[in-house]
């Protein structure tokens, strides 16, 4: 009614579900890695395209969460990249609380 989004502490839903896809990513990443100086997977080619893929992918899905951090702090006039990295962020209207810490 007030035309305002809903303001999260946390992430919100499309951004805890980039952080669920960076994860998948960087693990895949890790493994096919790991994989690739084993004996038994070195040369194979599925595991190199898969590395190579998924690092990729990751590059790209990081630039769309940074993209996305900032276009959010600027429709809700808040700083969230700092807020990442401090682990604090402006508490809800209507709060005693000066901060509130971010949910991680």
């Amino acid at each position: 009614m007030r035309h305002r989004e809903p303001r999260y502490v946390g992430h919100n839903p499309a951004g805890a579900a980039m952080i669920v896809l960076l994860m998948a990513l960087l693990a895949t990443v890790g493994t096919t890695g790991w994989m690739m100086g084993l004996d038994a997977f070195w040369g194979i080619a599925w595991v190199e395209t898969l590395h190579e893929v998924t690092a990729n992918l990751l590059i790209g899905a990081v630039a769309l969460h940074v993209i996305g951090a900032i276009v959010e702090s600027v429709r809700h006039r808040e700083n969230l990249p700092l807020a990442m990295i401090t682990g604090y962020k402006r508490a809800a209207e209507g709060t005693d609380i000066d901060h509130a810490p971010v949910a991680r």
